[in-house]
């Protein structure tokens, strides 16, 4: 973890992921809009992704069959997306290593990974990044962590329960003074724009290195239109995203605008992104979408509505 400067504008985002490449696949535009901006943006990472598949046949003895040493190469992997995004506070929940990849859901890793740890030693872990950062919104996953892998589900609840208890003034007074995180927000993509993207991926396949296309289904956390209450527009970071993708060279490969994991289906790579207020005012007007994750927080004497502050 490197200190990142006094933010310019006083605004903080907190990010809490379950392994190196979702952060950059799911919010990297969004990160480095804010960073951009001056926002302090802080990555918070669960594990080092050790169980992961690697694409690139010259790493393959990175694996976890063989010479199990993936995570430690995936730490420089973050490294390099997180300088695409100009993001420099990221840290591993209770440091590098702390937690394994827990694997995928039903396997014997299970039971040594993340996915076994305590709920309130975990949660106590991020507790005082929060009570040290102190950020004004909160970004992760759904309950089901968007689709369904165990490191991800625990890094939504890990993230929701250090959420409550960072604002409780009795709780480990140790580890700071008391925060309230005004807005959370989860991870979504709208069912509307997935269908689109895929049809347009399905007309471009036969020139694309990939054979086949993924499935709706494959893609975290679609949802009906309806549910989005947020949208951030990549603009210039469309292209900071797509360069943090392809830093996580062991897990992703990036044809822009495509990508592929492990499994060698083509996927868009949706440079928007869209999230889904759980907690907090809305600061956008009905019907309308927010465009800035800050819309309607006051920090200092200023009160957000979708400028900079």
């Amino acid at each position: 973890m490197t200190e990142q400067p006094a933010p310019r504008t006083g605004r903080g985002l907190l990010l809490v992921h379950a392994h190196p490449d979702d952060e950059s696949i799911n919010n990297g535009a969004t990160m480095a809009r804010y960073a951009a901006e001056g926002a302090r943006v802080t990555l918070v990472t669960c594990t080092l992704g050790e169980e992961g598949e690697v694409i690139p046949a010259e790493l393959a003895h990175l694996a976890p069959d063989r010479d199990n040493t993936l995570g430690a190469h995936r730490v420089g992997e973050l490294d390099r997306a997180m300088k695409e995004l100009g993001v420099t506070d990221h840290r591993f929940l209770g440091g590098t290593g702390r937690f394994r990849d827990s694997g995928m859901m039903g396997l014997a890793t299970n039971r040594s990974g993340f996915w076994a740890a305590d709920l309130d030693e975990a949660a106590a872990e991020l507790v005082a990044v929060i009570r040290e950062v102190r950020p004004q919104v909160l970004v992760t996953y759904d309950e089901n962590g968007g689709y369904g892998h165990p490191d991800h589900i625990k890094a939504h609840r890990v993230a929701m329960r250090a959420a409550d208890l960072a604002a409780e003034k009795a709780f480990r007074r140790d580890l700071g003074e008391a925060h309230t995180i005004a807005k959370i927000y989860y991870n979504r993509v709208p069912r509307s724009v997935a269908e689109q993207s895929f049809d347009v991926l399905r007309g471009a396949l036969g020139h694309l290195p990939w054979a086949e296309a993924a499935e709706i289904g494959d893609v975290p956390g679609v949802v009906d239109d309806a549910v989005i209450t947020t949208k951030i527009e990549a603009g210039p970071y469309g292209a900071a995203k797509a360069a943090a993708m392809r830093a996580h060279a062991t897990q992703v490969e990036v044809l822009e605008p495509w990508f592929a994991l492990s499994n060698d289906k083509a996927q868009p790579l949706f440079t928007d992104e869209y999230y889904q207020l759980v907690r907090g005012a809305r600061g956008a007007a009905d019907g309308q979408l927010e465009d800035d994750l800050f819309a309607g927080l006051t920090v200092g004497a200023s009160t957000v509505s979708g400028e900079d502050v």
